[in-house]
């Protein structure tokens, strides 16, 4: 039987693949519009994330709407989803085991939606979609096509509140994104 989105979200928030089970408070399943030709993915959830159960909606949420907003968007017009759907105690990076865990379950979110355009949030999603050596300080930005598939990596919103510095460079990179969204959506209005 097809997944559908109920099901999927509610087989997602039995899920006990891992020991992040044990520690969340929440599975961050994902949001937004599914339908949306854009899928965001970052690497997994943080406090308030776990919290509210919706990614990013902390400080790095508010930044990524800002993100958005310069090349018009929101998040009716996107899905945003991660890599796993747990917090991992201390906001650490994800280990490989937790990430396999939670693998199947973005891949079928993926495959229900069929988004036109992947942006990958950060080194640590970059690295589990696009390819295992991805190196987001020379990489960002740059396109990559799987499956009919358009991808790219652009710095991780938490990254961007650390280091401003890195902030003129991601302006490039989200306008590579809004053209290349002009060039391959048919239902994203810019």
């Amino acid at each position: 039987m097809a997944d559908t989105w109920e099901s999927l979200k509610s087989a997602c928030g039995q899920c006990d693949g891992c020991a992040l089970a044990q520690t969340r408070s929440t599975v961050v399943f994902g949001d937004g519009a599914t339908d949306a030709e854009i899928l965001l993915i970052g690497e997994g959830p943080g406090q308030r994330e776990d919290e509210q159960g919706v990614p990013f909606v902390g400080k790095a949420g508010q930044l990524l709407d800002d993100m958005l907003e310069i090349i018009g968007l929101d998040r009716t017009k996107v899905y945003i989803a991660n890599v796993v759907k747990c917090r991992p105690p201390q906001n650490r990076d994800p280990l490989n085991v937790e990430q396999d865990a939670c693998k199947d379950w973005l891949r079928r979110q993926t495959a229900l939606l069929r988004p036109k355009l992947i942006v990958c949030l950060g080194r640590i999603a970059a690295k589990a979609i696009i390819k295992e050596d991805f190196k987001i300080t020379s990489e960002h930005g740059r396109w990559f096509s799987r499956g009919g598939v358009q991808m790219t990596a652009i710095y991780h919103p938490a990254a961007l509140l650390r280091d401003v510095g890195k902030r003129p460079e991601t302006f490039e990179d989200l306008k590579s994104i809004q053209a290349k969204i002009q060039e391959l959506c048919t239902h994203t209005d810019l």
